[in-house]
C-alpha cells in the first residue's frame, strides 16, 4: 500500500528555519518525481518545489526560491524540504506528492501542478508568526 508521510512542521519565527521530511512506504521512491506543495487557509493548494528521481533537477517557485532547498534520499526512501528565512506568508500544510515518472519529469511544467500527483501525504502544518 502506497503511502507518504510528512513531519517536521511547526511554529518557526520569521527569518528561522524548518526541515520537513517525507518518508514513502509501500512502493520505492526512486522511480517517483517528488512534489511539495503548500495550502494557506482559503487559498488554493500551490506548488512549491520538485525533484527528479535521482535528484539531479530541482525547480522551486519564485515564491521560495532561494530561501527553500529541495532533497531526497533515495535508500532511506525519503525527501526533504529545508525553509529558511521563513516568512509569515509561508504559513500553510505542507503536503509531498509522489508520481512516477522519467529522469526530467521536474523540468517540465505539467508537474508544477497537483493534478500530476497520485500519491498524496497527509499533510504537516507550518506557521511562522512572532
Amino acid at each position: 500500500q502506497l503511502r507518504l508521510v510528512e513531519s517536521g512542521g511547526g511554529l518557526a519565527q520569521p527569518g528561522g528555519s524548518l526541515r520537513l521530511s517525507c518518508v514513502a512506504s509501500g512502493f520505492i521512491l526512486d522511480a517517483y518525481t517528488i512534489g511539495w506543495f503548500r495550502q494557506a487557509p482559503g487559498k488554493e493548494r500551490e506548488w512549491v518545489s520538485c525533484i527528479s528521481r535521482i535528484g539531479g533537477t530541482t525547480n522551486y517557485a519564485n515564491s521560495v526560491k532561494g530561501r527553500f532547498t529541495i532533497s531526497r534520499d533515495n535508500t532511506k526512501n525519503t525527501a526533504y524540504l529545508q525553509m529558511n528565512s521563513l516568512k509569515p506568508e509561508d504559513t500553510a500544510i505542507y503536503y509531498c506528492a509522489a508520481e512516477p515518472s522519467d529522469n526530467h519529469a521536474c523540468d517540465r511544467s505539467d508537474y508544477h501542478y497537483n493534478y500530476q500527483y497520485n500519491a498524496w501525504g497527509q499533510g504537516t502544518q507550518v506557521t511562522v508568526s512572532s
